[in-house]
């Protein structure tokens, strides 16, 4: 085996999330991409909390892409379907039982998230990409600490989210300095 499959095949979530970060810096670098990757990043810990599945973080990337969806046909938009997607996520881990403090410590650091990433919406664009940029690299904190405690999330799932949160937020910050 080569040297590069083989750092691939160990270290594919990287691969995964250094190209989703790159594939959103050359296509769709704006705030609103940031906001929308910190929004369904909290819903990847939240998923994955309240049904106390590390794995259901996975499943919780298409799904909130389909919440986006559902949210933009229909012409109510993304935030307000994703915040309704989190209060369901919320009422969910009650009723099956997960772990209080652990739905509670992402409920809580997603709306901290979450509401400084929304909060970017309301900014000058380029102040707004600054702050959404530093928001979401500000993120990959929050993965390198599930990471490391191989808490809540699965691993593969925090470490694409390092290689997709820090490069994409610190690429937003150099775009909306630069204007």
């Amino acid at each position: 085996m080569n040297p590069a499959s083989s750092w691939l095949s160990r270290r594919w979530p990287t691969a995964a999330g250094l190209a989703a970060a790159i594939a959103a810096l050359v296509t769709v670098a704006d705030r609103e991409t940031a906001v929308t990757c910190v929004w369904v990043a909290v819903l990847c810990y939240l998923a994955a909390a309240a049904l106390d599945r590390p794995w259901m973080a996975w499943v919780a990337v298409p799904a909130g892409s389909a919440v986006i969806a559902v949210g933009e046909i229909t012409g109510v938009g993304r935030w307000v379907p994703l915040g309704a997607a989190a209060v369901v996520l919320a009422v969910v881990a009650v009723l099956v039982g997960a772990p209080r403090r652990q739905v509670a410590a992402q409920f809580v650091g997603g709306i901290v998230y979450a509401g400084l990433a929304l909060a970017a919406l309301a900014l000058d664009p380029d102040v707004g990409l600054v702050v959404a940029g530093l928001v979401l690299a500000s993120h990959a904190a929050w993965d390198a600490v599930h990471h490391h405690r191989r808490a809540v999330v699965s691993r593969s799932l925090a470490e694409a989210c390092i290689a997709l949160d820090l490069p994409l937020g610190l690429g937003l910050v150099v775009l909306g300095l630069a204007t």
